[in-house]
């Protein structure tokens, strides 16, 4: 049975089965489970299903959170997308999605915490772009959950995927990881470059802080899902490309790790810094609380 410690431990053992992540993980959990591949299978399909009713209700421009700090932004990106934007439908469609997402999330809708609610929007948006406008299978996206999952799990195992205990590079940086690796898998990468886009993914995010303004999962954490789409797209793009990352995917998790034990507690979620305690910030906290 596998440990999910390591994801090095993962490539070795999927690889020389000659399998994929995905193959791999579904294998090892009908054994660890004592469930068939058939309902693992369904189950992960249903998650899919959940995600992409998330976009289609966050993508309401009447919906508005609770706090009404947010809300109506997925709309508009939707509608600049269909234009083309600057770097095209596909990646402008991505961030609408996690815009979607997110959105719904800080509205009390029902997402799928990958790998945490308030990093959300990233998962979903990358798998479901290749799906909807990147002509890839529906299958191909499910399977992908499993590999996602899988590191996930590592970054849990090593590190963590908390805010509060990590800082927003344990949340978003985690989410565009798994993003990154499930999309190499879905493009027909291998094992070993799953690994590289999960490394490139988290450096990119490496110190990144947890400042939420009136500690709600909105601001800015909305937006930093879409920055975290764009940095999975594009670790996952270099990785296809053979660019390498020098520092292992295992190491870079250690960093991770290493630095959010570094950051104060007024950057762990406590939003007692950072955007949080800006001028605007402390504004928005006293017309939420009054």
């Amino acid at each position: 049975m596998l440990k999910y410690d390591s994801v090095s431990s993962l490539c070795c053992a999927a690889e020389s089965a000659g399998l994929s992540l995905s193959q791999l993980v579904l294998q090892d959990q009908v054994r660890q489970m004592g469930e068939t591949r058939e309902i693992l299978y369904s189950r992960m399909r249903d998650r899919l299903t959940v995600m992409a009713q998330a976009v289609r209700a966050g993508s309401d421009p009447n919906l508005r959170s609770t706090s009404g700090l947010t809300g109506g932004d997925a709309a508009r990106m939707k509608a600049y997308a269909a234009s083309g934007g600057m770097t095209g439908p596909l990646l402008c469609g991505a961030m609408a999605r996690a815009l979607a997402v997110s959105e719904y999330n800080a509205a009390m809708g029902k997402i799928v915490a990958a790998s945490t609610a308030g990093s959300g929007g990233i998962l979903p948006a990358t798998l479901l772009t290749l799906t909807e406008e990147g002509g890839l299978s529906e299958d191909s996206a499910v399977m992908a959950l499993f590999t996602a999952g899988a590191i996930g799990m590592v970054i849990a195992e090593k590190a963590t995927v908390a805010g509060a205990q990590g800082g927003c590079q344990a949340e978003c940086g985690s989410a565009a990881a798994m993003a990154a690796a499930a999309m190499v898998e879905m493009r027909g990468g291998t094992p070993t470059q799953s690994a590289h886009a999960c490394a490139m993914a988290i450096k990119n995010q490496l110190g990144l802080v947890c400042d939420p303004v009136a500690g709600l999962v909105e601001i800015p954490c909305i937006k930093r899902n879409v920055a975290g789409v764009v940095i999975a797209f594009s670790a996952a793009e270099m990785a296809l490309a053979g660019i390498e990352s020098k520092i292992p995917a295992d190491e870079v998790i250690d960093a991770m790790r290493r630095v959010g034990d570094s950051l104060p507690c007024s950057l762990k979620e406590t939003a007692q810094g950072g955007l949080a305690a800006t001028p605007t910030g402390l504004t928005l906290l006293a017309q939420v609380f009054q």
